[in-house]
């Protein structure tokens, strides 16, 4: 079984797995849609993950794990709780496409989307509000800033061909009102 990362899961996999690739999937755009009171967030601050968008001439890049085996029900368990039970997603079978030219042939993978019929899902806002939101919030896994930092990292190092217009813009965005906060909280102190 094939399992396709397109946020945590292309650093943070959580679960033994035979080998990885990196590669994308077509029809699908990320965005960070999807809110999160566990992982990156709280019930009262919501953090901002993302999820995938149909959209038919885009492509998503990140990581397809295989497990075999024992890890296949292991896994699947441990991604159940972690993208269905505490996430809100669900999940969907996918063509993933290797990066490597000697790919060969489309692998089918699972994947975990949110729609916006879960509870959870938070819809489109500006890259400002949505950089803004990841600035305050965090979670259980860590804060969201490192959520958002890291996965544009790993665009720029394992993906460099690759666009994601909406992540970078997003990335931009945390990066301009950073130094604002930080000047706001010395002005605070010399009064």
């Amino acid at each position: 079984v094939w399992i396709f990362g397109y946020g945590s899961l292309v650093w943070r996999p959580g679960f033994e797995f035979t080998s990885s690739k990196v590669g994308f999937i077509r029809g699908y755009s990320r965005r960070f849609w999807q809110g999160d009171t566990f992982h990156r967030g709280s019930e009262r601050m919501p953090g901002r993950v993302v999820t995938l968008l149909e959209d038919c001439g885009a492509c998503t890049w990140g990581v397809a794990y295989e497990v075999r085996g024992e890890q296949i029900a292991a896994s699947l368990k441990y991604l159940n709780m972690r993208e269905a039970v505490l996430g809100g997603y669900d999940t969907k079978v996918v063509k993933f496409h290797p990066q490597e030219k000697d790919g060969g042939e489309p692998i089918l993978a699972l994947v975990y989307i949110a729609t916006p019929q879960n509870p959870s899902y938070l819809g489109p806002a500006s890259e400002e509000d949505i950089a803004a939101q990841i600035i305050v919030s965090s979670g259980c896994a860590g804060h969201n800033i490192e959520y958002l930092l890291r996965l544009a990292d790993f665009m720029r190092y394992f993906c460099p061909q690759a666009e994601d217009k909406h992540l970078f813009s997003i990335e931009e965005a945390l990066i301009s009102i950073l130094p604002c906060l930080y000047y706001n909280e010395d002005s605070l102190e010399e009064t």
